[in-house]
């Protein structure tokens, strides 16, 4: 190969892949040096260079000059291999240097094949992988047809570089608010919080920095357009737009739309907010299998509990009967009950400095009450466990849990201990339900709201109705 042809070589190299020409010709030179000591014994005063203006190889051993056909054809063809590696390499890391930048964004491609559960996308230069564990559940896709996904991550893996697509990322969905609304991307209105069960619903809460722009008209458009956009991308995913604001119990009330909100109690020890609903909202608050006030508790960061004024009643009557004999007598139980400490178990978990925080309660009232807490629940006789059910009722049990989250083995698991029906598993509370083996916080908190909103919707609560994008202003 003379030096324009392989100038010429170069220079395609730059044009097609993108890979700067000094890269390109240092790893030849790389490349012959390696050789030129591996197969002809050269020692370390060998040297080899590229002229950049004609292309001629130069080699000396120290002040001798060598020829090209020196190198001989054994060490022209490992330089070959070895550029090869360094050009891939360079190609490697121009298209890593490319996507590194761009994840979190929204990325075009077409599908090219299938293995197994994962499809692989076509995203121009490269080819990027979507998991199934990223894609919408329910969403089929043919070889051939064009997607949009979010770049979750890049990372180079050997000489490749491998690109992880998702599809039911909540930044999914915000990054096409980013694209649909023009005011967003001009940060004119600002997406605050998203929360998310892909394929099914999405809340987004959007707040607006300048006072003559409608943030919630806005997301939605003339007519729905723009909110249609993104509803048809995500194959009918249900979208509600939710008006941001910084005080708690404004932002939850706004969450759980379009059910009617009573009130909102704030537990700041806790992080929990009792939300009280009409008897008829009861249903549509806690949403279609606990949705509605899951999506709620995400977007807010609030642990959220719906019940109506007689439930909530019900249970400060039982908090202040568990509480009776507290130093203090029934004002201390009282604040105790309002701020959280419900019961001996959650004063026994709390210490001297929490109690103190308590309106009425000094540092040797909250030393008293700690004590009395732990000495009552040290001496407290322990309730026996639910007993299992006879088999011959088991299978009656199994079909009123029918539907639960977890499936048929948590449902198994309920009815072994005693919880073979939706009143009994209302009752339990999450802290119930984590006892059973299997069952964590948040797979308890939605068996629990389940089972609420099967026995709200037993009792002739209406049932859900869908939640309509706001009309846009006349201003939109």
């Amino acid at each position: 190969m003379d030096g324009s042809e392989l100038l010429r070589l170069v220079d395609s190299l730059h044009r097609d892949k993108d890979i700067d020409k000094e890269l390109v010709l240092q790893g030849i030179e790389a490349a012959l040096l390696s050789a030129a000591r591996k197969h002809l014994g050269l020692g370390e005063s060998v040297t080899i260079s590229i002229d950049r203006k004609t292309g001629a190889i130069i080699a000396r051993d120290g002040e001798h000059e060598l020829a090209p056909v020196e190198l001989g054809r054994i060490a022209a063809q490992t330089a070959k291999q070895v550029m090869i590696q360094k050009i891939r390499e360079a190609e490697r890391d121009v298209v890593f240097t490319e996507y590194e930048k761009r994840v979190n964004s929204i990325v075009t491609g077409s599908v090219v094949r299938f293995e197994g559960p994962n499809m692989i996308i076509n995203v121009g230069r490269t080819e990027a992988i979507l998991p199934r564990t990223e894609q919408i559940p329910n969403e089929f896709y043919h070889p051939g047809e064009r997607l949009r996904a979010l770049i979750a991550e890049v990372k180079k893996v050997g000489h490749r570089v491998r690109i992880v697509l998702s599809r039911n990322s909540p930044d999914f969905v915000r990054r096409l608010f980013d694209l649909e609304v023009p005011e967003i991307a001009e940060k004119i209105i600002e997406v605050r919080a998203v929360a998310r069960e892909a394929g099914h619903r999405t809340k987004i809460a959007v707040v607006s920095n300048d006072s003559k722009v409608d943030c919630v008209g806005a997301c939605v458009g003339v007519r729905g357009t723009r909110i249609r956009n993104i509803v048809d991308e995500l194959n009918g995913e249900k979208i509600d737009i939710v008006r941001w604001n910084d005080a708690p119990e404004v932002l939850i009330m706004n969450t759980l739309k379009p059910a009617e909100i009573a009130n909102v109690l704030l537990d700041e020890a806790s992080h929990t907010a009792v939300v009280l609903v009409p008897e008829d909202q009861l249903s549509l608050a806690i949403g279609k299998k606990g949705q509605n006030v899951r999506l709620t508790a995400k977007l807010t960061g609030w642990d959220i509990d719906i019940m109506t004024e007689a439930q909530l009643s019900e249970r400060r009557q039982k908090a202040k009967k568990e509480l009776a004999g507290i130093p203090g007598g029934d004002k201390i139980a009282d604040k105790l009950c309002e701020t959280g400490y419900s019961s001996l178990e959650l004063i026994a978990g709390a210490d001297v400095a929490d109690l103190t925080g308590i309106e009425g309660i000094d540092e040797k009232m909250a030393a008293e009450i700690l004590a009395y807490a732990q000495n009552a629940i040290a001496n407290k006789p322990s309730a026996p466990p639910p007993q299992p059910e006879p088999d011959e009722s088991r299978q009656k049990a199994r079909k009123g849990l029918a539907g639960v989250p977890g499936g048929d083995k948590i449902a198994d698991k309920l009815c072994e201990t005693g919880y073979s029906s939706l009143e009994l598993i209302a009752g339990a509370g999450v802290e119930g339900l984590t006892k059973i083996e299997g069952i964590d916080e948040k797979m308890a908190a939605e068996i629990l709201a389940y089972a609420q909103s099967a026995l709200a919707g037993a009792a002739g609560a209406p049932a859900e109705q869908p939640v309509s994008p706001p009309q846009p202003t006349a201003q939109q």
